[in-house]
């Protein structure tokens, strides 16, 4: 796990972590079946919009390593909420899955030929953003600390 930390670094994690959202970001619009993208379709919006919990996670957690704060409360809630979204990550890998496998049932009809290769890069990326949600859960955990909200000695009572 040493090994592992070393090499994704949280700078690494952080900024590949940005690049991979930004990158499934334009990829949510791209229909992999018909090779177009789809703008109007309200439903495209929801993973950008859920997103941005992600994205401000992870400044929080750049900004606490960087000012050598603790955790709070508000980074606690914010890190549950992503919790709550990993599930629908975790739905879109297995959309991914589907599409991928699916390509045996439309291989009559007439495919893009760029069908496996962009879904492909799809399921990575969808797994990549998966395993770099944890490791940024692992990096805060070692850099920031535990949530040790029991402790009453950090607290200044006259904030």
């Amino acid at each position: 796990m040493n090994h592992l930390l070393r090499i994704f670094s949280w700078k690494r994690s952080m900024l590949l972590s940005i690049c991979v959202l930004c990158i499934l970001i334009v990829l949510n619009f791209y229909g992999v079946y018909t090779n177009k993208f789809y703008f109007l379709r309200p439903d495209n919006y929801i993973f950008p919009i859920l997103t941005i919990v992600h994205f401000v996670y992870i400044y929080v957690i750049q900004f606490k390593i960087r000012e050598m704060e603790r955790p709070d409360i508000q980074m606690r809630n914010l890190e549950y909420s992503l919790y709550i979204i990993l599930f629908v990550y975790l739905f879109k890998l297995y959309e991914s899955v589907n599409k991928l496998l699916s390509y045996t049932d439309f291989k009559d009809h007439l495919l893009p030929d760029s069908f496996k290769p962009m879904s492909m890069l799809i399921l990575y990326l969808y797994i990549l953003l998966l395993f770099l949600t944890f490791l940024t859960f692992k990096h805060r955990k070692d850099l920031v600390g535990n949530y040790v909200f029991d402790d009453k000695d950090g607290i200044d009572s006259w904030e």
